[in-house]
C-alpha cells in the first residue's frame, strides 16, 4: 500500500473506509530484541494494533503504538497517503505498549482521561529511566495535553465521534463510539483471544461496564490487540464482547472452583471460540496462566508490557 520505510513488521489494514489499524507482531519468530522487554512479552508476541480515523485532512490517532519508530511512520503515512494535515491523538489507556510513540506526536493535541494522565504522571521519572517494568526507556514521555471524564464528544471533519471512559482492563480506559457506523474502538477493553487482566478486584466493574458498551448495539468493534485478519475484514460482531464477559466471569469462578482452574484456555473458551466470537491464538494460554495467578493466588502478571 505504501513505500513508506516500516519499523518491524508493521502493517497497515483497511477495516472501513475512514478507518486505517497499523498492526505489528503475531509473527512466528519475530522479536524486536534479544533480551526480554515490555514490547516483546507484552505486545508484538500478542500482536497489536493502533487506529486513525481520517475525514478530509484531518485524523484522529488512537494510541502511538509501542516505539516512536512506529508512531513517526503511521504519522508519514498518514501524511503521505492519505492527506492528513492535521492530528490529535486519543490513547486508549495508560499502559507503555499504547503511549511509547507520543513523542512522534508531541506538537498535537493529546487527549486521554483524566485518570490516565494522573498514571502517567505518577510513573513519568521511572518510564523514563526505564526502571518501571524494565527497558526500553520510553524518553521523554510525552503527557497528555486535554483530559476529561466520564465522555467527550469529538469530531473528526465531518464524523462525529462519542469517547466513552470506562474501567475495563484498566480503570481509565477511553473507547470510540461512532453511532452513525455503530462502529467501537474498544482499545484494550476485549482481546482475543481472552482479556488480560490487570485490575482483579475490579473484575465485577469491568463486566458492569462491558455490559454498558453492549447496550450500544455495535455492529463491529476492533480492539487493539486482536487477529490482524478479523481486524482486516472489519473487525468483530457484538459476540465479541459477550465472550469478553464469559471469560471473566469464569475467571471470578475459579477462586472458589479448582477444577476450572484445570482446564486450559481453549477448553475453557470453547463456546466462544467455536461461535466465532473470538479466535484461538495458542500464546494466550499463557496470559490466561497469568490471569489465574493473578486473581485466584493474587499474584502479579509477568507480563511486563502491561504492568
Amino acid at each position: 500500500m505504501s513505500n513508506i520505510p516500516m519499523p518491524g513488521h508493521l502493517r497497515v489494514l483497511n477495516p472501513h473506509p475512514a478507518v486505517f489499524a497499523f498492526y505489528d507482531g503475531r509473527v512466528e519468530g519475530y522479536r524486536m530484541f534479544a533480551e526480554k522487554n515490555w514490547i516483546d512479552e507484552g505486545a508484538i508476541a500478542l500482536g497489536v494494533a493502533s487506529y486513525a480515523i481520517v475525514s478530509g485532512t484531518k485524523a484522529l490517532v488512537y494510541d502511538t503504538h509501542v516505539s516512536i519508530p512506529h508512531a513517526a511512520a503511521i504519522r508519514e503515512f498518514l501524511a503521505t497517503e492519505a492527506g492528513v494535515t492535521a492530528f490529535t491523538v486519543l490513547l486508549s489507556h495508560w499502559h507503555l505498549d499504547h503511549v511509547a510513540g507520543n513523542e512522534a506526536f508531541q506538537d498535537c493535541e493529546i487527549i486521554s482521561t483524566q485518570k490516565t494522565a494522573d498514571h502517567l504522571t505518577s510513573r513519568l521519572a521511572t518510564v523514563e529511566d526505564g526502571t518501571f517494568v524494565g527497558p526500553p526507556a520510553i524518553k521523554p514521555l510525552i503527557l497528555p495535553t486535554r483530559t476529561f471524564s466520564g465522555s467527550l464528544a469529538f469530531e473528526v471533519g465531518n464524523i462525529k465521534l462519542e469517547i466513552i471512559e470506562a474501567n475495563i482492563h484498566s480503570d481509565d480506559a477511553a473507547v470510540i463510539w461512532w453511532g452513525d457506523e455503530r462502529l467501537l474502538l474498544a482499545g484494550d477493553t476485549m482481546e482475543d483471544t481472552c482479556t488480560y487482566v490487570m485490575e482483579p478486584d475490579n473484575l465485577p466493574l469491568h463486566v458492569a461496564d462491558l455490559e454498558r458498551l453492549d447496550t450500544l448495539l455495535p455492529a463491529r468493534i476492533l480492539p487493539n490487540h486482536g487477529d490482524p485478519d478479523v481486524i482486516a475484514t472489519g473487525g468483530y460482531n457484538r459476540g465479541f464482547n459477550r465472550a469478553t464477559q464469559q471469560y471473566i466471569r469464569a475467571l471470578m469462578r475459579c477462586k472458589d472452583e479448582p477444577d476450572l482452574r484445570e482446564l486450559p484456555l481453549s477448553e475453557l473458551m470453547q463456546g466462544p471460540i467455536g461461535s466465532g466470537w473470538v479466535t484461538y491464538f495458542e500464546p494466550y494460554e499463557i496470559v490466561h496462566k497469568e490471569n489465574l495467578d493473578t486473581v485466584v493466588s493474587e499474584g502479579s502478571n509477568s507480563i511486563v508490557g502491561r504492568s
